[in-house]
């Protein structure tokens, strides 16, 4: 394995201390990508707009976490992550304020350019926070760190569904925005005061050569994580709605156990990445959860079909399952990638997810539209079926 660990120093709080800062930076930025989607229903009262024309704006700031992915994981290989992640957060907080201006003058179209702007800054975090993580933690205990990482996305979406709607409610869609800004900000004095890049080996003409180039490795890697979203989002976005339509359950109802689901797959990569540093291995657990999550979304899918019972702890079951994966994924490539790669490759191993994430909800609501909630589950089963062989675990390097 090529990331060197320095267990001398920092001391073992220093580090916790600089995985705390890391998972903040990387909520500020979930925040700011997930929260324009809870704005919905105020951009359609207050600014007028039609549903798609409130979806489109909402969706800007993933577009733009898609365009600067990899630009901003060459930067990270090339001056490191404390300065990435300070500078990136700093543009999301000055973009969320020209995100504001954009609410109040009610145009539509600056609006959505300064919250894609707003996305493409807090792109930032994602390669850099986990090289943070991977860099400081030795490998017994870099699965668990990075699981308490890869908390934050989930965390980011339930502080902009509590605070955002209810802001943008109460006070107007300018008000709501600050709510990223301010956190974004926040996270950039919190990762000055903390972070400290880790130590890289000398870099020598010749000895980094481009990882890509070796094997398939970390395109097969990739490639499962890409076939693992689709379930992934299936159950985030179409939870709601199935509770709602098909089980008659109350929004309120429906939306507190979905709320619950998401805390309980919080755990669930804390538990996976544990997991992985006791069997000493990113890609063994991985192709598990695959497998479990394959089987779960067959049976939620005949459940449901049979209007069962079970079917509802089956989906919160299937919400813990599917994105376990997402923490042994990431490890996995940048311990392969090494301190001179692992920026770009973390770069890709988002890109990639995030142009799968973005297909899924519109397909599967053709799929759902046309041969119900039912089909789709077991539809998306296939997806971790394919994924469990291409896992590249006989090509894992022994922890060490």
């Amino acid at each position: 394995m090529s990331v060197i660990v320095d267990q001398r120093s920092p001391g073992r709080t220093r580090r916790w201390a600089m995985l705390g800062a890391s998972t903040l930076a990387q909520a500020a930025a979930a925040v700011t990508i997930h929260g324009p989607a809870f704005l919905i229903p105020s951009l359609r009262d207050q600014l007028g707009l039609s549903l798609p024309q409130a979806g489109l704006v909402a969706a800007a700031p993933t577009l733009g976490v898609v365009l600067a992915l990899v630009a901003w994981g060459m930067v990270t290989d090339r001056r490191g992550e404390r300065l990435v992640l300070v500078t990136g957060l700093l543009l999301t907080a000055g973009a969320g304020g020209l995100a504001v201006l954009g609410a109040r003058s009610q145009d539509p179209t600056m609006l959505g350019l300064t919250l894609l702007l707003a996305g493409a800054a807090a792109a930032s975090t994602a390669s850099a926070s986990g090289r943070v993580v991977v860099g400081w933690f030795p490998p017994q205990r870099r699965g668990l760190a990075m699981g308490i990482r890869q908390m934050a996305q989930p965390v980011g979406v339930g502080v902009a569904a509590v605070s955002i709607a209810v802001t943008a409610e109460r006070h107007g869609v300018a008000s709501a925005l600050l709510v990223p800004a301010v956190a974004a900000l926040v996270g950039a004095l919190v990762v000055l005061a903390v972070v400290v890049d880790p130590p890289r080996p000398p870099r020598v003409e010749g000895d980094a050569p481009n990882p890509y180039r070796r094997d398939g490795y970390l395109a097969r890697i990739h490639l499962v994580s890409v076939l693992l979203v689709v379930p992934q989002f299936l159950v985030w976005t179409f939870a709601l709605v199935w509770l709602i339509t098909d089980r008659g359950w109350s929004a309120a109802a429906a939306g507190s156990l979905v709320g619950l689901a998401q805390v309980a797959g919080a755990l669930g990569r804390i538990a996976a990445g544990a997991l992985s540093d006791r069997v000493s291995s990113r890609l063994r657990p991985l192709r598990w959860v695959a497998v479990a999550a394959a089987v779960c979304m067959g049976a939620l899918g005949v459940a449901a079909g049979l209007d069962a019972a079970i079917a509802v702890p089956l989906v919160v079951v299937a919400t813990v399952l599917t994105v376990a994966d997402n923490g042994l994924a990431f490890t996995a490539v940048a311990e392969r990638a090494g301190p001179f790669w692992s920026g770009r490759a973390l770069g890709a191993q988002n890109t990639a997810q995030y142009l799968a994430a973005s297909a899924v909800p519109p397909v599967a609501g053709v799929v759902v539209d046309r041969i119900g909630f039912a089909a789709a589950f077991a539809l998306a089963a296939l997806c971790p079926l394919l994924a469990a062989p291409l896992v590249p675990a006989e090509q894992e390097h022994p922890l060490r």
